[in-house]
């Protein structure tokens, strides 16, 4: 008679649960040293000068708005509202550039394959390599003999081309997890290639265009050193705005801390704003 073998439900591993926890903790505290410089920053800026400068700094002094007010300008200040709307302009109008732009490119690349699409992409990702120093004279000479300095709109062409080679990269992934069948189908119907693009193909890799959206407007809202050279008064842009806090008198810091405050905001809130969207274009494809 034969007899049927039973085994014991596997218990779980005493060390396994220690591991789990272990791993936690080191979660938290590389959270921790990540965040821990912000939320300095945040209580720095609600210290009175005095109290920021103090060494070793003192965490329980009296909390005040006066960076606040001082970077508002409502002390006798300059009003940082012209710069935040240069930045606003320029980030803006500048992503959506790039995304009219590389939507057709990426398109060419992944659905519509041209030849050698790699060795193009190689070639759109090259020139991010170029250090910008090293076209940094060029382009100021091209936008003194053009009349482009002090102009919000140089920053918008600067920054289009800058960010247009990374949305390609980006968006040619994204644009490739698209099923062909379904574009097949819209030009079956007679969907022009606009209409392809703006109704069939932007929809479904959505997730992915909010992704390169999201990283454009950062990089174009924190970019610094061409705003520093090729704008002065009227196109000045908010971290050159930042840079004026620093001057010869010496290091208003509480002040610094809260304009940093301010400025990050804008990118801060669309980041939570588009953060479902982010991890969905930034994982899109990587789970088959």
């Amino acid at each position: 008679m034969a007899t049927v073998a039973t085994t014991a439900p596997r218990q779980s591993r005493p060390h396994g649960r220690f591991r789990g926890a272990a791993l936690g903790v080191v979660a938290w505290l590389a959270g921790l040293v990540f965040v821990l410089p912000i939320l300095w920053m945040v209580l720095t800026s609600f210290h009175s000068e005095a109290d920021a400068a103090t060494n070793p700094p003192s965490v329980a002094a009296a909390l005040t708005l006066d960076g606040y007010r001082e970077f508002f300008g409502l002390t006798g200040g300059a009003s940082p509202w012209p710069s935040l709307i240069n930045s606003m302009t320029a980030s803006l109008v500048s992503t959506l550039l790039t995304l009219l732009l590389a939507l057709p490119a990426a398109y060419a690349l992944s659905i519509r394959p041209v030849k050698k699409w790699t060795d193009v992409l190689f070639f759109f990702l090259s020139t991010k390599m170029l250090p910008l120093v090293a076209a940094l004279l060029p382009i100021y000479l091209f936008a003194k003999n053009t009349g482009l300095l002090d102009n919000i709109w140089a920053l918008v062409i600067l920054y289009t081309a800058m960010n247009l080679p990374i949305a390609v990269w980006m968006m040619q992934s994204f644009l490739s997890e698209v099923p062909v069948a379904i574009i097949e189908a819209a030009r079956i119907d007679g969907a022009r290639l606009p209409t392809v693009l703006g109704r069939v193909v932007a929809p479904i890799a959505l997730p992915g265009i909010a992704a390169t959206a999201l990283i454009c407007f950062i990089f174009s809202w924190n970019e610094l050193m061409f705003a520093r050279v090729l704008t002065g008064v009227v196109a000045e842009t908010a971290p050159v705005f930042l840079t004026t806090f620093i001057t010869s008198q010496g290091l208003f810091l509480a002040k610094v801390c809260a304009a940093s405050l301010v400025i990050s905001l804008p990118v801060l809130a669309a980041g939570f704003a588009a953060q479902d969207k982010l991890v969905q274009g930034l994982s899109l494809g990587a789970v088959k």
